[in-house]
């Protein structure tokens, strides 16, 4: 019978946690204000979806967080070459991020296991 209450309470807490609202992703440099092409919008609106994917999975690479702080920084001073090249260099960095999750693990290295048999 303590298995069951213990049961019902864990459920009823993780219940709970599911319906936690996240807060909305910062507005892309779309918004008025940022003088860049459309291009350079759409592109900087990829890379804030592309990275906050990524850091929602935590496989945010620093890298991408830097293209995007970069392409921001661009977008404000009106460089729409530069914040167009950065934010594709933020996505392409988040997607591989993400990607890296599908590799195996080097967990079996610490374990002991030889790292290089074919010398």
């Amino acid at each position: 019978m303590p298995f069951a209450r213990c049961l019902v309470a864990l459920s009823l807490v993780l219940a709970g946690c599911a319906t936690v609202p996240v807060a909305p992703p910062t507005a892309p440099p779309s918004a008025p204000g940022y003088p860049v092409s459309a291009e350079a919008c759409e592109a900087l609106a990829r890379a804030e979806a592309d990275v906050a994917a990524a850091a929602a999975l935590f496989a945010l690479w620093t890298t991408a967080r830097d293209a995007l702080r970069d392409a921001r920084a661009a977008a404000t001073r009106g460089d729409s070459a530069a914040a167009l090249r950065l934010a594709i260099r933020a996505s392409s960095q988040a997607r591989l991020g993400i990607e890296q999750l599908d590799y195996p693990s080097t967990d079996r290295w610490a374990a002991g296991a030889p790292r290089n048999t074919a010398e």
